[in-house]
């Protein structure tokens, strides 16, 4: 049982901000799911620790999530607490003395991230440039674009786990794969930062090939739209895209969850969306594909249960 007071006092004792009732809506790219009970920022280790360790030891239903950009919530809401890392050292950015190596808090935009890295002249993270998500969203699966992932660049994390300690994990054991990694395994390991190994460039073509990137993004996603990017993942042996393409459901709405029609592997909130909507599109889409292709979808998203 949830002691909101309570709560609120353990959150003003270690620095963390609470507000109760949040709207899942306004937490998620989706812009879809009713309220949780309430939203915690954590700034720094011993906020996450304080924090964490009153929901286990009351087995309060809790979630830590990034920027939001592959999740799905429920209309009636999720039936516990959003935990965000945001400010203080998990957004901060810092460069090695050797000049190849950024330490990243877990709550910082990958945007900002690559932003950073061409700042200082260094290779190897164009790919994440307009990836909607944290970067400890990234590290958790593994993103990727443009023949690039999280796991070519990561070299280490630094985790709290249940056990109330703070573990130092190497890229080796983060079993890092197509959007997969240790913590899709273990939903309950918080990644609090992260350190990437990058080389030395030439400023100039890292921010072009970081523009060229984007400018491929933007005409052929609906970055228009809210969506939770990519809806399904790739089958082995085919396109998502190319599989609901050649079925013909581009355009194919539930309500107001639509197949975009500028690229079919995103399904987009087109206004009004519901999770009953979207769930209701990805099962006929899903059906639909296996009949006539024999390929099994698999969604990208993760959905928010309590």
């Amino acid at each position: 049982m949830l002691d909101l007071q309570k709560l609120t006092e353990i959150c003003q004792q270690c620095g963390a901000e609470i507000t109760p009732d949040v709207p899942v809506s306004g937490l998620t790219t989706f812009k879809i799911g009713g309220p949780c009970k309430a939203l915690i920022t954590l700034s720094d280790r011993d906020s996450t620790k304080t924090v964490l360790a009153y929901l286990r030891e009351h087995q309060i239903p809790h979630r830590v999530i990034g920027r939001g950009s592959n999740l799905l919530c429920p209309d009636e809401g999720y039936d516990g607490v959003v935990l965000r890392l945001g400010g203080g050292e998990m957004q901060a950015l810092t460069l090695s003395a050797d000049g190849l190596s950024i330490h990243c808090g877990a709550g910082v935009p990958l945007q900002k991230l690559c932003q950073f890295a061409l700042e200082n002249s260094l290779t190897g993270l164009e790919f994440a440039y307009g990836i909607p998500g944290s970067v400890g969203g990234a590290v958790y699966m593994n993103a990727g674009a443009y023949d690039g992932e999280i796991s070519q660049v990561i070299s280490s994390v630094n985790v709290y786990q249940p056990d109330g300690l703070f573990h130092g994990m190497q890229n080796s054991v983060l079993a890092l794969s197509y959007r997969h990694s240790v913590f899709t395994e273990h939903p309950d390991w918080v990644i609090l930062d992260a350190y990437f190994t990058l080389r030395k460039g030439d400023p100039d073509e890292i921010r072009a090939r970081m523009q060229d990137l984007l400018g491929r993004r933007k005409s052929k996603q609906p970055l228009e739209f809210p969506s939770a990017g990519s809806t399904f993942k790739r089958p082995a042996g085919s396109y998502a895209s190319k599989l609901i393409d050649e079925c013909g459901l581009k355009g194919y709405a539930v309500g107001g969850a639509q197949v975009s029609e500028k690229h079919a592997g995103f399904v987009i909130n087109r206004g009004g969306a519901t999770f009953a909507d979207v769930i209701a599109l990805c099962d006929h889409v899903r059906e639909t594909v296996r009949a006539q292709t024999g390929f099994v979808l698999e969604l990208e998203p993760e959905i928010m249960h309590s």
